[in-house]
């Protein structure tokens, strides 16, 4: 039988630190935990002395699993920099240094957004993407890891990032709010490159394309249709990332949130169980 996909949280969303995170998610009752890398203004670095041994100790006496990675630092530097420059060397070393962490921490995902200063705008952009996540990715694979790269395209230009940048152990990360946002239709961006969705897949939801506190289901983010629309096509998920902002330490709606999630996978389990009998 397959295992049901964990249900996890995105510590940068979470109030507090990287520690007192893995503590909350236990609380909330849910099973995995994904983590930034930091920075300046994004909080104390993942990679300090120390973080990573006292955040293994914690994740086994929680039980939580530690899910991935984030580097979302590369929104204020650029991931598509031009060759040679200072930012483009920053960019390589920020994702040595999230792949590294990431393999330290024992997690099988690590994750870069193109998102504000790394937004892909035009066929240059999606080119000098594609060329430092092909060579991230060679860098994931030897390490035994997956790379995934979020990002607000439309489906046919998420497919070409995909194909040009051509490495088995690259993915495309889910959000499913994220695409609304950007004015992407979510369930198309699922048809075209389901291929290459991450098994882990952030929720979010929110408004009118933008990302508000509402509990899960109760904007216009299509959450529930996202995740059949993903069931349909086969992806095997590992883990449903909750990515709503509970920065404001509103414990009530993060563990309505959990409900909502566990409540509709086990719909879900249901259907496919009838379907198959």
């Amino acid at each position: 039988m397959t295992r049901p996909p964990r249900v996890g949280l995105a510590g940068w969303r979470l109030p507090g630190d990287h520690f007192g995170a893995v503590e909350l998610a236990r609380g909330a009752g849910t099973e995995g935990l994904q983590l930034d890398l930091g920075g300046p203004g994004r909080g104390p670095w993942l990679d300090a002395a120390g973080t990573v041994d006292r955040l293994r100790e914690d994740s086994a006496r929680h039980g939580v699993r530690l899910l991935g990675v984030a580097g979302n630092t590369l929104n204020d530097i650029g991931l598509h920099a031009p060759q040679g420059s200072q930012d483009a060397l920053r960019v390589r070393r920020v994702l040595i240094r999230v792949l590294d962490t990431a393999l330290a921490l024992g997690t099988p995902l690590a994750f870069v957004p193109s998102f504000r200063r790394s937004a892909i705008e035009d066929t240059g952009d999606l080119r000098r993407t594609a060329a430092v996540l092909a060579w991230a990715a060679r860098e994931a694979e030897a390490r035994g890891l997956l790379l995934a790269n979020e990002n607000g395209l439309r489906p046919q230009h998420a497919r070409a990032l995909a194909e040009e940048v051509a490495a088995p152990s690259f993915r495309l990360l889910l959000d499913t709010y994220n695409p609304r946002a950007a004015g992407v239709d979510v369930l198309a961006l699922i048809e075209t490159t389901h291929e290459w969705i991450a098994p882990q897949v952030h929720l979010k939801d929110g408004t009118n394309g933008v990302v508000a506190e509402e509990p899960l289901g109760d904007g216009d983010g299509q959450v529930w249709e996202a995740l059949a629309a993903l069931r349909a096509t086969g992806c095997a998920l590992d883990a449903l990332v909750l990515e709503n902002d509970y920065r404001d330490g509103d414990t009530r709606r993060l563990s309505l949130d959990v409900e909502r999630v566990r409540a509709h996978a086990a719909r879900m389990d249901a259907s496919g169980a009838r379907t198959r009998s």
